[in-house]
């Protein structure tokens, strides 16, 4: 299962594969074009609520992770996008693409975690 991280600032890499945006917001200053995405999956993204909470503090970070995959776990609205990436990752590398500025503090690492240990049941 072929998934990365990576910031969506960071220069786009014929490695990355399909580029999938997983937050719920635009990043600020990046154009549609420059994103080279294959697809903006909002709704993997943590909830408005939990992500306003965290505000990426990193005190806050093991609760929030805890949250999180409790949402990825529980939450209807995330599956389909969760089972999108799955797939995709079956056919070549995925890069999930987030705007965060800590690379150790944010929820795509989260994500992939909880892909990778979904996905070896």
């Amino acid at each position: 299962m072929p998934l990365q991280t990576k910031r969506i600032y960071d220069s786009d890499d014929p490695s990355d594969g399909k580029r999938i945006l997983i937050d719920r917001l635009w990043p600020r200053g990046v154009s549609k074009e420059r994103a080279d995405l294959y697809g903006w999956f909002k709704d993997v993204a943590p909830s408005p609520e939990l992500r306003e909470w965290f505000g990426h503090k990193p005190e806050r970070y093991e609760e929030f992770r805890e949250r999180y995959l409790q949402e990825l776990v529980s939450d209807e609205t995330k599956q389909p996008e969760l089972e999108q990436i799955r797939k995709l990752s079956q056919t070549g590398t995925v890069t999930l693409l987030y705007a965060a500025k800590s690379p150790t503090i944010n929820h795509a690492i989260v994500l992939l975690e909880y892909l990778e240990k979904s996905t070896q049941r």
